[in-house]
């Protein structure tokens, strides 16, 4: 451990006091700007204690839990301004090369107002990647985003999809038909597209529409049964040929033979959860172009990033602290983690 001293002046007149060694050495109150980016860093990866613990086991780095939340919670609030107001924020994600992509679902929190909903949303560029058949699908190889841009919050679904078409502005993706987006089937996300991304080609989430298929199956031929498989995967082959139009109507023609009431019950609701897709199910020709038919990339944000950190066991949140380490969760979650801190040195 290294032990400083430094000089204190006081002004005569009573307004206050200065270390004039802390500019040079970095320091922002009592932790320096390379420490607060260190503590944040820990505090979006573990609870404050378990942070404190680690910190000092990785590297000596003594600092109480109060202090981590101190400067996460700080810097939490600065990087959700930072992404909204500055330039700088933007500049990565308009200057990566890839075709243009947005995701966006949520994910419940506790709070100390009950359970809310997180509703997140990712912005990303991918290139394209090498084509690939239906019968195949699942053996691509997807390029990773070449940049991505995430933001969140504790909001009605009205209020963040009114926040999409000025992140797109900033972003850089003035026109929205050449944006993709990509969700699983709730109400509330394709209702938003229409309104604030007119134009862009949406695509139901394969993995959320493959769920529902082996649901119905479940139902029609039991549980982990062999024509239960069996009528998912050909039911699903049908969807990615020819989109949920096609697969409507076999499942029409399939609808007639069924005599049980639950089973048509069942295959209704499959059908009323398709029929609003029909334009969003393009499978076949997005494969064959290399392009995503999954909704992974917000998935990963809600699970592994942010939920992670915001649903840990006993976690019971103010709304302003929530949504303060819901920034700090998406700038590192995003690529704008080096870009925000990298601003001091500059």
């Amino acid at each position: 451990m290294i032990e400083l001293q430094r000089r204190y002046f006081r002004c005569p007149s009573g307004c206050g006091g200065v270390f004039p060694l802390d500019e040079r050495l970095g320091i922002d109150g009592y932790v320096s700007w390379s420490a607060q980016r260190l503590l944040s860093l820990a505090a979006a990866s573990w609870s404050y204690d378990q942070a404190a613990e680690r910190l000092q086991e990785f590297c000596g780095l003594r600092v109480s839990d109060t202090t981590i939340r101190a400067v996460a919670q700080e810097h939490g609030e600065r990087m959700r301004r930072w992404q909204q107001r500055e330039p700088a924020a933007c500049v990565a994600f308009r200057q990566a090369e890839g075709e243009a992509e947005f995701a966006t679902d949520g994910t419940s929190v506790n709070t100390t107002q009950g359970w809310r909903e997180m509703r997140v949303g990712v912005f990303a560029k991918r290139r394209r990647g090498k084509p690939q058949t239906v019968a195949r699908w699942e053996e691509r190889d997807l390029p990773a985003p070449t940049a991505r841009v995430a933001f969140a919050g504790l909001v009605r679904a009205e209020s963040f999809g009114g926040q999409w078409r000025q992140w797109a502005g900033r972003l850089g993706l003035q026109q929205t038909r050449e944006l993709t987006v990509l969700a699983d089937g709730a109400r509330w996300i394709w209702k938003q597209v229409d309104r604030h991304l007119p134009g862009a080609q949406g695509v139901l989430d394969i993995y959320h529409a493959s769920a529902h298929l082996h649901q119905t199956a479940a139902v029609l031929h039991g549980e982990q049964t062999r024509e239960t498989q069996r009528w998912a995967d050909h039911r699903r082959r049908s969807l990615l040929q020819d989109g949920a139009a096609g697969l409507l109507s076999i499942l029409a023609q399939e609808r007639k033979a069924l005599r049980s009431p639950r089973h048509r019950a069942s295959l209704d609701a499959l059908c009323d959860y398709l029929q609003p897709h029909v334009e969003h199910t393009p499978y076949r020709e997005r494969l064959n172009h290399g392009q995503t038919i999954g909704s992974g990339i917000v998935e990963g944000a809600c699970k592994t990033v942010i939920g992670r950190r915001l649903k840990q066991t006993g976690a019971r949140w103010r709304i302003r602290r929530v949504e303060r380490m819901a920034g700090l969760c998406c700038v590192l979650y995003g690529n704008q983690w080096e870009s925000y801190w990298s601003r001091k040195a500059a």
